[in-house]
Parts: C-alpha cells; structure tokens; sequence
C-alpha cells in the first residue's frame, strides 16, 4: 500500500510517515519499480500501535522503545506519565478557575483584565502584606470575585490577612454566603472555624440565619463561635450552647457577655437565669463551673437570678459562698 492510501485510511498524515521512517519507527517493507515507499500489513499495524502510544502521552522516543526494547518495561513510564498528566491537569484547572474569576468580575477592557490579574495574584502571594493590601484594595479598587475572596479567607493562616479578607467578604452582604456554607462542610477542621468566622463578620440576615443553623453543626468549636455570635445579635437558640461554654470554661468570659446581652429582656433574663440555676443544680458539676455559673449570674437582671445569688450564698462550697455574697452586695449597691 502506498503511502497516500496508509494516510487515508490510518488518519496520520503524509508528512508524519515519512518523520516516522526517518526516525526509524517505520520503515516501509518495500519499493515499488518507480521507488516509492510501499507498506505492508505489519507496517500498519505498527503504525497503529505508535498511535495508541502516542495517545497516552508517549513521546515518540519512548514509542520506539516501547516497540523494540523487549528490557524496557511500562511501569515507570506509565508512573511518570500519571504523574505528569496530573501536574497538567492541576495546571489547566488553575487556568480555568483564573479565567472564570475574571469573567465573573466582567471586565470592561483590558485594562480591567490586567488589574483583576494582579489582585488575583496578589492574593496569592507568599508575603502577608502584599495579600493584606489586595484584601484591603479588593473593594474599592478592582472588584475581585466573591469566590477567590472566600477562597483566600478559607486558606488564611495570617491573623491580620485573615481579618482584612473577613472585612472585604462583609461589604458584599450576602454574596458569600452561599460559598461559606460550604466551607462549613469540609472536612478540614480549620477551614470550618474560618468559615464561621468570616460569616459572623456579615452584617444581619441570611448570615444569622446560617449561624442558627450552625448552632446543631457535628463541630463543637463551630456551635461556639455561632453561639456567641447569635448571643450578640439577640438569638434566644444560643443560650443552651453558651451555657455550656461557661461550664465547660470555653471562652466562659464572652460566653457570659453574650448571656448578659441577651438578658437585656425582662423574660429572656429570667429564662437565662433558670437554665444557669439548673446546671447549677446538677451534682455532677465541678466546683469550678458552679462557681463560673455563679459568676455569669452577676449581669442577668431580675428576680430569678437575685434569688439565686441569695441561696447560693449560703452554698456548701464556700468558693461559690463568697462569689455570690460578693456580686449580691454589688448588685445592691448599684
């Protein structure tokens, strides 16, 4: 078969055959009377096999010896040819995701392109200053996608960096949301905490509503930042979950803070005050968190919480004695 009729019919062109005969990967078996190049069944078949080699990212190098060298064994190459396609795919996926940031950000011209690239670079950068600044520039500069935003936020270890990139997510409002949601699902425990970290810095709404839902997440330290977050914003759910943070002497201090805000309600401070007499009552409750359950009682106003202090001024652990003589004769004095 002449070479114009083997690159019909095997789809490699003229010019790729004759590379392959100079090469040496396949010399035609014969000539014909005028001296062209004249393929064999064999030779097909071989040219089949280069190209089902060349299909898995062979260079021709390796095909020939694939081919010819009975020693030379696939598995090392086929290892190094996973790794490599690997590295590109990782490569061609970072390219896309880059893309799609800049279509996001719609650019006008150009130039918007080439700011959006820098600040996307930016954000990127091993120096916490240069990420810092873009964090900071990414509102009232270049409108960077709420994606690489969260993104950024969710893989900051930087304290400063990790604030700046909270403080650009809450001056979207909302538009974050969605994407923190899912980074309260990940199975890594710190991306988790600056999920919820970077949500309770978004002003009220469908945030608070989301850190309602974070109150019964399997994550305990999520449940607490929640928890005291909601205390703040006045969200009754909070309060069992803050309860226990004075118990358990986690971050006890704003835990109570966040008891005291939400006891500014004549009913909520009653409510409050019953839930901390409760676990007071409990026996299995270590001396040190009564004695914190007495002191969160200090800011709750109302009966429930005076009557209380006054019973447990005469407590038999004479650590809490004192503490609640101590706050019921500053609670009469005021």
């Amino acid at each position: 078969m002449l070479i114009g009729d083997v690159a019909r019919r095997s789809g490699v062109s003229a010019r790729m055959l004759r590379h392959y005969d100079s090469l040496g990967l396949v010399r035609p078996t014969g000539r014909t009377g005028a001296g062209y190049r004249e393929y064999s069944g064999e030779d097909i078949r071989r040219i089949f096999h280069i190209e089902s080699l060349r299909s898995l990212g062979l260079s021709l190098r390796d095909v020939g010896r694939a081919l010819d060298d009975p020693g030379f064994t696939p598995s090392a190459l086929v290892d190094d040819l996973i790794r490599r396609t690997r590295e590109r795919i990782a490569g061609e996926t970072e390219l896309l995701t880059r893309l799609r940031r800049i279509g996001a950000a719609e650019p006008a011209g150009w130039e918007d392109v080439l700011q959006t690239v820098a600040l996307l670079q930016a954000l990127g950068s091993k120096s916490a200053g240069k990420r810092q600044r873009a964090a900071l520039s990414s509102v009232e500069e270049v409108p960077v996608p709420v994606e690489a935003l969260v993104e950024a936020a969710l893989s900051e270890t930087d304290p400063n960096v990790a604030g700046a990139l909270r403080w650009a997510l809450a001056q979207l409002g909302d538009g974050g949301l969605a994407l923190l949601a899912e980074g309260l699902g990940s199975p890594a425990a710190e991306v988790r905490k600056r999920a919820v970290q970077s949500i309770i810095e978004i002003p009220d709404g469908a945030a608070t509503a989301l850190l309602r839902d974070a109150l019964a997440h399997p994550d305990i330290v999520v449940r607490r930042y929640a928890a005291l977050a909601l205390g703040v914003r006045g969200v009754a759910e909070a309060v069992p979950t803050l309860i226990d943070m004075v118990v358990e002497g986690t971050n006890d201090v704003d835990a109570a803070d966040a008891l005291s805000a939400l006891a500014s309600r004549p009913a909520s401070a009653d409510r409050i005050a019953a839930g901390l007499v409760d676990r007071l009552a409990h026996g299995t409750v270590e001396s040190s968190a009564r004695r914190r359950l007495t002191q969160a009682l200090a800011d709750i106003p109302g009966l429930t919480a005076s009557r209380a202090l006054a019973d447990l001024a005469h407590d038999e652990d004479r650590a809490v004695a004192l503490t609640a003589t101590y706050i019921l004769g500053i609670r009469e004095a005021r």
